[in-house]
């Protein structure tokens, strides 16, 4: 994404989605759109639409937030040590726009591989499995189905 089309994106993006993505923010817990929702789908970074996530691998870790078991593919995050808030955490961000995402944990579903990336709804657009052909995101459809 060059830099003017991201700073056009980042003007459409509201308070809460900008200081999450931009400021490593984080959405209060239990309050992101995403926390309970299951709808076949993907997720994609809410600044450029890199498709992030799979709605095969999320689910329901009770902490509040958005939580997958994996992402769609491994270049498409990357990981930072966070030492902020007097603990030390990883922190995933998006490879292409580099926005926060959220944080990576080692306490997931255990056989899918034991890992909960705990990410914030705000960082995220979902595109419905029915519209993923439309949207330019039909190749994805597999990881979906």
């Amino acid at each position: 994404m060059d830099q003017a089309n991201k700073e056009a994106r980042l003007k459409e993006l509201d308070d809460i989605q900008y200081r999450v993505t931009q400021e490593s923010g984080t959405e209060a817990p239990f309050s992101g759109k995403y926390d309970d929702h299951y709808e076949k789908g993907i997720y994609v970074d809410i600044v450029d639409g890199s498709p992030l996530f799979a709605s095969t691998t999320k689910f329901n870790a009770g902490c509040g937030w958005p939580s997958f078991s994996k992402p769609l593919f491994d270049d498409q995050i990357k990981e930072n040590t966070d030492t902020s808030h007097g603990m030390v955490r990883t922190e995933v961000r998006s490879q292409a726009a580099d926005s926060h995402l959220g944080h990576v944990f080692n306490d997931g579903p255990k056989d899918q591989g034991g890992l909960r990336y705990c990410i914030n709804s705000a960082a995220l657009d979902f595109i419905p499995y029915e519209e993923m052909d439309e949207k330019g995101y039909g190749d994805y459809k597999k990881f979906v189905e």
